[in-house]
């Protein structure tokens, strides 16, 4: 009997194995369920209807941006300037939405206004990083500055109303379902599709080897700067949420955003190195960062030592993940 049952320990062992490999967020999913249950414990409304929404409607933002983040990392880059375009689009929409008079149509166009604002940020950081050949962690740093400079020459001080027509929308319901879910259920749609392009996996081609993709003819260059030109929409699309969760224009909203969203993606098991990760990785990061900032205030810490406790739970949670990831890949 002893003998007979030997042989399905590595067996079960390279199965663990294989499911890590191919679904490299499974510890950020053990987290993310762990935070779920301590939230419930301390706070049993904030898994209800309403304390989910609530959660959604803050951290949708993040999430869009987390996936910016992974775009470009997929091919081993980095943009340390998403936050900064989180700021510009904000600023830029409540003026376009303002300057035209709040209405529905301005609504509109402030947002085709935005996506082009993101975009065409995106293209700039491709063409520095990519193009030029300049490294990404100092080669996006530099339109950051640039990026909030614009932000602040456009509206100096925070504070500026968003007309009532977008953020109650943002914050609304339709056929009594909260907004916010048919925002999620839309990103979902286009990530499905964006993964049935073959831009991903010439990303994590790019990023599991430059020289090799470049050798296989992969258009290198424009495939790092179609990263880039993603992540661009994408954080134009978390400057929407900001705008409508905030309801106003606020020049420096995404400062503390983009390390957020640089370790959402790492919670979720994407490589920084490139090759490696998933969106829905990310996804799941940022809303373990949601709930780790929801949970320090169940708890009850004091409101001066919040930030320290947030920072420590989310090194924790990241050694635990990768810890978890590496071993059960071992």
């Amino acid at each position: 009997m002893t003998m007979a049952s030997a042989p399905a320990r590595p067996q079960s062992r390279s199965a663990l194995k294989r499911a890590f490999e191919r679904y490299p967020f499974l510890p950020a999913l053990i987290i993310l369920v762990v935070l779920m249950l301590l939230n419930g414990w301390f706070q049993p409304r904030s898994l209800s209807l309403a304390g989910v929404t609530g959660l959604i409607k803050t951290y949708l933002a993040l999430m869009f941006l987390a996936v910016a983040q992974t775009y470009v990392i997929y091919a081993g880059d980095i943009d340390l300037s998403a936050g900064a375009i989180v700021s510009l689009v904000n600023v830029v929409i409540v003026a376009v939405m303002t300057a035209m008079g709040g209405d529905g149509l301005s609504v509109m166009a402030a947002l085709v206004i935005g996506i082009a604002t993101g975009l065409a940020c995106g293209l700039i950081n491709g063409l520095v990083v990519a193009a030029l050949r300049l490294q990404a962690i100092v080669a996006t740093f530099a339109p950051s500055i640039f990026f909030t400079g614009l932000a602040l020459y456009i509206q100096p001080v925070a504070g500026t109303p968003a007309p009532a027509a977008f953020w109650r929308t943002y914050g609304g319901r339709i056929l009594e379902i909260p907004f916010v879910f048919y925002a999620v259920v839309a990103f979902a749609i286009l990530l499905v599709v964006l993964v049935r392009t073959r831009l991903s996996l010439r990303l994590l081609a790019v990023g599991d080897g430059q020289q090799e993709a470049y050798q296989s003819g992969l258009p290198v260059t424009a495939i790092r700067m179609g990263g880039y030109a993603l992540c661009g929409v994408f954080a134009a699309l978390a400057a929407f949420c900001i705008t409508g969760d905030t309801a106003s224009g606020d020049p420096l909203v995404g400062g503390k955003m983009t390390l957020f969203s640089v370790a959402a993606v790492v919670l979720g098991g994407s490589a920084l190195a490139g090759g490696y990760g998933t969106v829905v990785g990310s996804i799941i990061g940022a809303l373990i960062i949601g709930f780790i900032n929801s949970l320090v205030f169940f708890v009850g810490t004091p409101s001066e030592w919040q930030n320290l406790v947030q920072g420590l739970a989310i090194l924790l949670a990241l050694m635990t993940g990768v810890l978890v990831g590496r071993r059960a890949r071992a």
